[in-house]
């Protein structure tokens, strides 16, 4: 007797050629019935036949690796009777909820068209298919059907509408492939001058490599933005380039044809390569070779270079007639402000001599992500494109529907169902309002996507964060609940919903700052946490933050506030040590820090803060131009560096006894080391004092701070492998899964 089954998968099966693997594989096994697209991202497979068996044990084990199948749901029914296999009109039905696919790199099979293929798909630009091309940056809505994407705006060619609409001609790759398209039907690419008007060229992007070459400047349309193209070699180049973005130190990322191109740039070991060449394809941050031919200019003061490999057929072309089959990719952006999506935004910039557009739209910005390698393991430092709105499956789950509004740097944000968190793509820092735009808009459309229609509210204390204003403003127009999460707890559920433990835990929170419930500027703690529930075991010494947020933009204050709370108002150490010199308004400035100081309401706990003081006391860094900068040249710095013994019961007494070292001579390589290892280890004490103490096994460390090597060396030195986050970022590009684990521990 035949079988029938009615099957529901979720996972990701849309945008990635599903339906007609499930159609091909259907009709080799000589099996009836039919595959559809759900409203809810989901798909629905009605099969019967005397093979149905072998049809599921196919679909598991054999299918192609862009299919990723996280659950199926298979109830064996009554055959219907029907004859063969078809691919029915995609349904507005949620069954359940799915992923949103992602955006892939190019396959190498495309590449490969794209190089020696025919007419139609050599040197074309846009060459994609079942398994590789933007997804998530072109989708309006779901389900993932053309008429839903940006490619609704091609019409197929009759060549194109073949491949589509029969196997034998399109093969698995082409057929009922939404996005299908070639040089006869698809996007088309052009030159415009800087201020938007169209040049005249054969070969676009021929032109735009050969501008390139003579040291001109060209931003150039990518899947989820602009990036800003320009020679990686030319001191003048890119000395021109950080002038316009005003952009005085922050490193720009390098794009590299291949992985040879990269090797001639930075030491890639086999698991960076793999990174590299992944369907994610993400920036990858490297040790710098000493022979690089990169300019020095491209990343100042840091021991590592930002490389990625083009993920697009146009990006390889451009790169394959650049002279050093490599360049600066930096995001083409006003600084402090979201990506640029079209070309009128890239003009007003007055960054770029040529402007490199297409026809395809970007429905949503998508900025590259970025991994380092802290204590050997590939950490996030920004998720975005080939990673986001991918879901993390939490161990617990969530009793409604909830919107998690993140923080206010770096951010992202995220809805929660059940117990999948699904989280926008970074975002950037709330203080740009068009960054606020991108997170509302991001979140009403998965609101809309998802089909919530009730949902509870979650976002960070501090009711002076822009992230926490727009929850509130949902709050009235929604008529929603709102819970409110203490910054440094959501740092470490986050990593705790990252790794999966779901019992109560050890957690070590480090990172710049963020409120604590006493009004202080937290940032290096230790927590016990019992899901909704924590408790502030310990935490670095309060030291005076003197200015407040002018403490952080300009160290040498911090490092004075040490100074003072360690040694007393010294003021020859003042001048031994240049402090004065590193402040804007010099020794005026320096007495008006003193006076706060002795008078100081706000203190701070943030390893973030210790950081910036060392840096500025040793003379590695004195100003902050972006994010985090001294704390990334003090870890450039102790690349080399050796551990000099010490004893010191807090970051305080650390810091006393640095500074009276390198009063000393002693070589600054050893005491950035020192600086930072040793820290790890009283923080690495604390925990494992406390995991003692309250008898559990796990130790998580979340924050911004948490992927410094030589902090987490230092911790783990003391109570072995600690456990960091790998699909989030530590920092507060994964406060938002933090906030939706609180909920799950709230039981809401």
């Amino acid at each position: 007797m035949p079988k029938a089954y009615l099957i529901h998968i979720i996972g990701i099966v849309q945008g990635v050629g599903f339906r007609p693997y499930v159609k091909i594989l259907a009709d080799q096994l000589g099996l009836s019935g039919y595959v559809k697209n759900l409203g809810g991202g989901e798909v629905e497979i009605y099969v019967e036949g005397e093979r149905s068996r072998e049809f599921l044990d196919s679909l598991l084990n054999g299918r192609p690796k862009a299919i990723y199948i996280e659950d199926i749901r298979v109830i064996e029914v009554a055959p219907r009777g029907v004859r063969g296999f078809t691919i029915e009109k995609s349904s507005q039905e949620v069954e359940t909820v799915s992923m949103i696919p992602p955006d892939l790199a190019i396959c190498d099979e495309c590449l490969r068209e794209v190089l020696e293929g025919d007419e139609r798909r050599r040197r074309y630009p846009f060459n994609s298919c079942s398994f590789c091309g933007p997804r998530f940056s072109i989708i309006k809505k779901l389900p993932y059907d053309r008429e839903n994407t940006s490619w609704t705006a091609f019409p197929l060619c009759d060549k194109c509408t073949r491949e589509y609409n029969d196997p034998k001609v399109g093969g698995i790759r082409r057929f009922y492939y939404q996005g299908i398209s070639c040089k006869n039907d698809g996007p088309q690419v052009k030159l415009l001058d800087s201020t938007g008007e169209p040049i005249d060229v054969g070969d676009p992007i021929s032109e735009a490599s050969r501008l390139i070459n003579e040291g001109y400047i060209v931003a150039v349309k990518g899947v989820g933005g602009f990036h800003i193209f320009a020679l990686a070699s030319d001191d003048d180049v890119v000395a021109k380039l950080r002038k316009r973005k005003k952009r005085p130190t922050q490193p720009f990322a390098i794009m590299a044809l291949d992985l040879e191109t990269a090797g001639r740039l930075a030491v890639v070991n086999k698991t960076a390569a793999e990174l590299l060449t992944s369907p994610q394809r993400p920036i990858v941050l490297l040790f710098k070779r000493e022979d690089s031919p990169a300019s020095p200019l491209v990343s100042p003061g840091l021991d590592k270079e930002g490389i990625f490999l083009p993920y697009t057929a146009l990006q390889y072309l451009l790169l394959s007639e650049i002279r050093d089959k490599f360049a600066i990719a930096t995001s083409g952006n006003i600084h402090g402000e979201p990506m640029c999506t079209d070309w009128r935004c890239v003009a007003k910039l007055g960054v770029a001599d040529y402007i490199l557009d297409h026809t395809l739209e970007i429905v949503h910005r998508v900025d590259d992500s970025v991994v380092r390698f802290t204590a050997g393991r590939p950490t996030l430092l920004r998720r975005g494109r080939g990673y986001a709105p991918v879901w993390i499956k939490t161990p617990l789950r969530l009793g409604r529907a909830a919107v998690a509004f993140g923080a206010d740097l770096q951010t992202a944000g995220g809805v929660g169902i059940g117990d999948k968190a699904i989280l926008t793509q970074y975002i950037g820092d709330l203080d740009s309002f068009k960054a606020l735009e991108d997170l509302d808009r991001e979140l009403r459309w998965l609101v809309q996507t998802y089909r919530l229609r009730e949902f509870v509210l979650v976002c960070d204390l501090n009711q002076t964060y822009n992230s926490h204003r727009l929850c509130r403003e949902w709050a009235e127009e929604f008529n929603a609940e709102i819970y409110m999460v203490q910054h440094h707890h959501a740092h470490a559920l986050a990593t705790a919903a990252d790794v999966g433990v779901a019992e109560p835990f050890v957690a070590v929170a480090i990172d710049g700052v963020g409120l604590g419930e006493d009004g202080a500027a937290w940032g290096g703690e230790v927590l016990y946490v019992d899901g909704a529930r924590y408790e502030r075991v310990r935490h670095l010494a309060y030291v005076p933050m003197p200015g407040g947020d002018l403490a952080a933009l300009r160290p040498a204050r911090m490092a004075l506030a040490y100074l003072f709370k360690y040694f007393g108002e010294d003021w020859d150490l003042v001048e031994r040590l240049k402090l004065a010199e590193r402040l804007p308004g010099g020794l005026s400035e320096a007495q008006i820090v003193a006076r706060e100081v002795k008078k100081s309401r706000l203190y701070t706990s943030s390893v973030g803060r210790f950081l910036d003081a060392v840096a500025a006391a040793l003379g590695v860094a004195w100003e902050r131009t972006y994010e985090g900068e001294p704390a990334i040249r003090l870890e450039a710095t102790a690349a080399g560096g050796r551990l000099i013994e010490l004893e010191a019961e807090d970051q305080v007494e650390l810091f006393g006894q640095l500074i009276e070292l390198y009063l000393k001579g002693a070589d600054v390589k050893d005491l950035a080391y020192t600086a930072q290892y040793k820290l790890g280890q009283i923080l690495g004490k604390w925990a494992c004092e406390t995991a003692e103490r309250k008898g559990v096994r796990h130790i998580v460390v979340g924050g911004g701070a948490a992927v410094n090597d030589y902090i987490i060396a230092g911790l783990e030195s003391v109570c072995g492998r600690a456990a960091l986050p790998s699909k989030t970022p530590p920092g507060d590009g994964g406060i938002a899964l933090g906030q939706l684990y609180y909920l799950a521990h709230l039981g809401v």
